[in-house]
């Protein structure tokens, strides 16, 4: 402990031994500031992290200068998903103490690694999404940006709280308490969590308790010796009942007999694919203007669709670009986003008009970055289970689409899955992009050294 006047360094005595100044109130200032460091570290080591926060806040407001305890609460808002907050707290730290101090070096972990920051912003910009879209009573599309948040940060406590919150106004409490106990997982005793969770384990109790009594409702009555039990609500059926339900059930045959004789493969294919966009259009509907763009794109799709039915020259491949654009759009919407990017791969755009091309654009701008996010890690987790082939396959489809994904990281695993499944000449391919690239770097020299050991 060092003297706030001198900085001399104390001993036992409640006087300065350089410049005599009286330190007993200091340190006591001090030891309250350990104190309560130390229990954040308790209740750290117990998943409370909110009872952790709370702790490290007050012993801050005792000592500033305790920087164990500033990074602490660093390391706490990062593991609850609070990225900004974490980053403000290491700042200070470093400021404070700008030597031999671990802020120093959680700063330069997140700050060198681009695709981290990328996704960090991504994160904070999809969750204010996410609040813009709960003040226009847009709950559909804020659960959707909800849902990537935690795809892209699974740690965020508030994002889960949002979405049981939204959940519990839609009456969707099993969805609401699997949001819950993941949040839980995360801040064992986090006073919003459980107010939450108390709330949505009483209606799910309230429900429970009306279906039993539901079932419960039976009347009984005895038939001589004997105690027949029967549903309250049973009807006997009579002779009448019966001809009017088999009147209704050869009305119903007839008419699934008439649906049956479809004239035509096509006219089948069309009709489908209109049912499809129909249905799209219903699970998408709210006050967004952006949505409801959409849909009109989507009604005008199906009139382009209905006079398709006449052009005898590449039926066939037009209706698939547009059967494949309603594919991703179904899938987009349904939050497959490896689905929808499969989709839009295999869509022509010289089938489509102007009006598709703006849906496929649409979609395509938003499935892009997830779609290839997902092609890559099945691409690197197929290299690294030495499944070459597939991961060549995974990896050309993101190169094709970014070259400098990854920081370059995917044009060096493509080259090398295509050395080891012994494509020598794609791989040599590669190899000499990643050498004017990215010069000067360990990748560099690696993929020349292969390139001079082929010639």
């Amino acid at each position: 402990m060092e003297c706030y006047n001198c900085g001399a360094k104390l001993g036992r005595s409640d006087v300065c031994p350089n410049c005599e100044t009286n330190v007993r109130i200091y340190k006591k200032i001090i030891m309250a500031s350990n104190a309560y460091y130390n229990e954040a570290l308790e209740k750290a080591g117990v998943r409370d992290l909110s009872g952790a926060i709370d702790n490290l806040k007050i012993s801050l407001k005792f000592y500033k200068l305790n920087i164990n305890a500033r990074n602490l609460l660093g390391l706490l808002y990062f593991e609850m998903g609070e990225v900004v907050e974490a980053l403000t707290e290491w700042v200070i730290s470093k400021n404070y103490k700008p030597k031999d101090n671990d802020a120093s070096r959680y700063l330069d972990e997140i700050q060198t690694n681009r695709s981290r920051l990328d996704a960090i912003n991504q994160t904070i910009k999809k969750y204010n999404q996410a609040l813009v879209y709960c003040r226009q009573d847009s709950r559909d599309l804020a659960i959707i940006q909800l849902r990537k948040v935690l795809s892209m940060n699974p740690n965020f406590v508030r994002a889960y709280q949002l979405l049981a919150l939204l959940h519990i106004q839609d009456r969707k409490f099993e969805p609401a308490r699997k949001a819950l106990r993941s949040a839980e997982k995360i801040d064992a005793n986090n006073t919003v969590t459980r107010r939450y969770l108390m709330e949505v384990n009483a209606e799910l109790g309230n429900s429970t308790q009306a279906k039993k009594k539901k079932a419960d409702e039976q009347i009984s009555y005895r038939s001589g010796n004997e105690t027949i039990i029967q549903p309250r609500y049973l009807k006997d059926t009579s002779a009448i009942g019966t001809i009017v339900n088999m009147v209704i059930g050869i009305a119903i045959g007839a008419a699934i007999t008439g649906f049956l004789i479809v004239p035509g493969v096509r006219r089948q294919m069309l009709n489908q694919a209109k049912d499809e966009v129909i249905e799209a259009n219903n699970t998408i509907s709210s006050k967004n203007q952006t949505i409801s763009a959409l849909e009109a794109q989507i009604d005008e799709l199906t009139s382009q669709m209905d006079a398709a039915k006449g052009e005898e020259e590449n039926t066939v491949s037009r209706i698939s670009s547009y059967e494949q654009l309603i594919v991703a759009f179904s899938a987009y919407v349904g939050e497959d986003i490896a689905a929808a990017g499969d989709a839009l791969a295999n869509v022509n755009l010289e089938y489509l008009n102007d009006e598709s091309k703006n849906v496929y654009n649409a979609i395509n701008a938003q499935v892009n970055a997830d779609y290839i996010k997902t092609l890559y890690e099945t691409g690197y987790a197929a290299y690294s289970a030495q499944n070459f082939a597939e991961a060549a396959t995974n990896l050309q489809k993101v190169v094709d689409m970014d070259e400098n994904y990854e920081d370059g990281y995917a044009i060096y695993y493509l080259a090398q899955s295509y050395r080891k499944s012994d494509n020598l000449e794609s791989a040599k391919i590669y190899y000499q992009k990643i050498i004017e690239l990215y010069p000067g770097t360990e990748r560099a020299r690696t993929a020349q050294n292969y390139v001079d050991a082929e010639q």
